[in-house]
């Protein structure tokens, strides 16, 4: 499966498990480290994903890490959870783009480019988060919240796919 894997491809490859690996490792910047069997868990799903970056096993991988992230902090937001959201962030990226064609097709830069550019502006969005989740830290939550931010989130989706569906249908 590997054998003709272009250098760019196997660089992508290499983001995706080291991307996912640095989002699991991050909580131990507090001190609090995954234990030993999570973390082969979490980088054998991630070489799966480097392998077959289509599979669900990336989804696995993401959201095991994102759980392990529930339960080692509990306390609220700590700002290692940006380093993790990077991870994240190059993990998808990387799988994305290693995605677009077989392993002994080069990577296009241009291509390449464009979703490093995508995936830095999406990242923008981490530090304002964690910005506003300090900033409520200790508020009472107001009624309705998350059915409100659950519509929010919903309303985005939707609109988003509108527009891609209809800009797929002029070209």
């Amino acid at each position: 499966m590997t054998r003709g894997w272009t250098r760019g491809q196997w660089a992508l490859r290499g983001a995706v498990v080291a991307g996912l690996m640095v989002a699991l490792l991050a909580t131990g910047l507090r001190g609090v480290w995954p234990a030993w069997w999570l973390m082969v868990l979490v980088g054998g799903l991630a070489v799966g994903f480097a392998l077959l970056p289509e599979a669900p096993v990336g989804t696995t991988a993401t959201a095991l890490v994102i759980v392990w992230w529930g339960f080692a902090f509990r306390d609220g937001p700590h700002p290692q959870a940006l380093v993790a959201a990077a991870g994240l962030l190059t993990a998808h990226v990387a799988a994305l783009i290693a995605g677009y064609g077989p392993g002994d097709m080069p990577v296009d830069p241009a291509t390449a480019r464009r979703w490093a550019l995508r995936g830095a502006v999406v990242f923008m969005a981490a530090p304002l988060v964690f910005a506003v989740a300090i900033l409520v830290r200790g508020e009472p939550e107001p009624g309705g919240i998350w059915v409100a931010g659950l519509t929010a989130a919903l309303a985005t989706t939707v609109a988003a796919g509108l527009v891609l569906a209809r800009a797929a249908s002029d070209s």
